[in-house]
């Protein structure tokens, strides 16, 4: 029996039939249209990556209150410059990430600043899911599964930017909370409900990684994850007088180290 793809033209046929509309967010209050640079749905159990010019705010939303995004960052062209989720925690004395926490590097400059927060439910302590955990939870992992693990989906992102596993350091996952308690357990707090969003400002040219998929802590023996919409739009980055410059004793000599390396890299 012929298949509908067996011939040049049936397969143009099929393939064609294949397109849908793309569903992309609006441009939030107060963004002209014009201004912005991405936007885009993630549903749960998927991944995107964009490279953003510096001074670019980045807002993630959360519609339903059930998304998790996993995030990496990279200086867009130094990959070996990124995220260091540990160091961002340590520098700034606090696991716990809200409106003026910087996302810095392993080199002590800053990646991005959050600017606004409406979840408060994040996490920086477990990282993303894996492999191995979900092929035994939910019983696959595969990023062609209909559970797939969100460190499997970075590697398909880092992919795309010329980066490859041993890049992918841990993730910061954003609107699925984690706790620590009196006796030191990591206790899931899970959302904040439907409607929050988080917006970060890109203090240096980056490559952002993201996935969507379940918490590792996430208590549910289904997998349960729901969109995630992501828009940017142009914008300045920080500069001295800027409230977060004078916020901490460790975010100055932070922004400090970022303005000093821009300026030499002419930025």
């Amino acid at each position: 029996m012929r298949s509908a793809t067996d011939t040049t033209y049936a397969a143009r046929d099929h393939a064609r039939a294949q397109a849908a509309p793309v569903d992309r967010p609006a441009a939030p209050p107060g963004v002209p249209a014009e201004d912005l640079v991405w936007a885009e749905t993630v549903p749960g159990g998927n991944y995107t990556h964009k490279v953003l010019a510096r001074g670019t705010s980045l807002r993630l939303a959360d519609p339903l209150g059930d998304a998790c995004a996993h995030l990496l960052l990279y200086v867009a062209d130094r990959p070996w410059e990124r995220l260091n989720v540990a160091d961002t925690t340590k520098v700034q004395w606090n696991a716990y990430l809200g409106p003026g926490s910087l996302l810095l590097s392993d080199q002590g400059r800053v990646l991005a600043s959050i600017t606004e927060d409406g979840s408060g439910r994040h996490d920086a302590l477990c990282g993303t899911s894996t492999l191995a955990r979900n092929t035994a939870r939910y019983g696959d992992g595969a990023p062609q599964s209909a559970t797939p693990a969100g460190r499997e989906l970075l590697l398909l992102a880092a992919a795309k930017n010329g980066l490859d596993r041993r890049d992918l350091a841990p993730s910061l996952s954003l609107f699925q909370g984690v706790r620590v308690t009196d006796d030191g357990a990591l206790e899931y707090t899970g959302s904040a409900g439907p409607g929050t969003a988080v917006t970060l400002r890109a203090e240096q040219p980056l490559t952002v990684l993201i996935a969507n998929v379940p918490h590792p802590l996430d208590p549910r023996t289904d997998y349960h994850c729901g969109p995630l919409e992501v828009t940017a739009w142009r914008g300045r980055p920080t500069g001295p007088g800027d409230a977060l410059w004078e916020a901490t004793p460790e975010g100055h000599r932070a922004f400090l180290n970022t303005a000093e390396f821009c300026a030499a890299r002419g930025l």
